[in-house]
């Protein structure tokens, strides 16, 4: 069987390089479009974007079922993909290199700070089980939760908050997803605040 290298999906600004760069990570459902959507409007603003697909050792997205998909991740395999991602954008250009993720990939977003994988900054979207990981993070972090998470208990999300303190935001109103545009869990009010709160890091820590 012939190897494969990590498959990804790569936007970029149009103007050349060096600018900063972003590693975007999936939620538990794999590459989707709306991920897409998301790495393409970051492009726009002026950022390097890459997402990889994690599955990809065991056939990608949609090879089966995703609950079944997310119990191949294996933890070395992760973090080689991470730091194998962070590479890929700095030999393309980027001078700094940030981390981004929903879901499952708000907690290896976070997990890539604690790593220290070479990021700069790390944005976490209601990822589960990082109350479970808390530690001293290798660059600034920036945790996004909804007040009204299923997934997430309010107990787990007040113990990252006692933790991490004000680079914890928790939207009241806010469900599990609510930055998921053209989904029942989107948010909008939730969105348009957290949008401009992830430019800011980013362009405070990466530029």
């Amino acid at each position: 069987m012939t190897d494969i290298q990590l498959p990804y999906f790569f936007a970029r600004p149009a103007a050349d390089p060096p600018w900063p760069g972003v590693v975007v990570i999936q939620e538990a459902n794999g590459m989707t479009a709306q991920l897409l959507r998301f790495c393409q409007r970051l492009a726009k603003e002026g950022y390097a974007v890459l997402a990889p697909d994690l599955y990809w050792r065991h056939g990608g997205t949609e090879a089966a079922d995703y609950m079944t998909l997310v119990q191949t991740i294996d933890l070395d395999e992760l973090r080689d993909d991470l730091v194998a991602s962070v590479a890929f954008l700095h030999e393309h250009g980027a001078d700094k290199v940030g981390i981004t993720g929903f879901c499952m990939g708000g907690t290896y977003s976070y997990r890539a700070a604690i790593w220290d994988v070479g990021v700069s900054a790390a944005a976490s979207f209601y990822g589960s089980g990082i109350n479970d990981l808390l530690g001293e993070p290798a660059c600034p972090v920036l945790i996004f939760f909804g007040g009204q998470d299923v997934w997430i208990p309010t107990e787990a999300i007040e113990q990252v908050q006692a933790h991490h303190g004000d680079d914890v935001v928790v939207y009241a109103d806010a469900g599990h997803g609510f930055m998921r545009d053209l989904s029942d869990d989107f948010h909008e009010p939730s969105v348009d605040d957290a949008w401009p709160r992830l430019l800011t890091f980013f362009a405070t820590n990466l530029r």
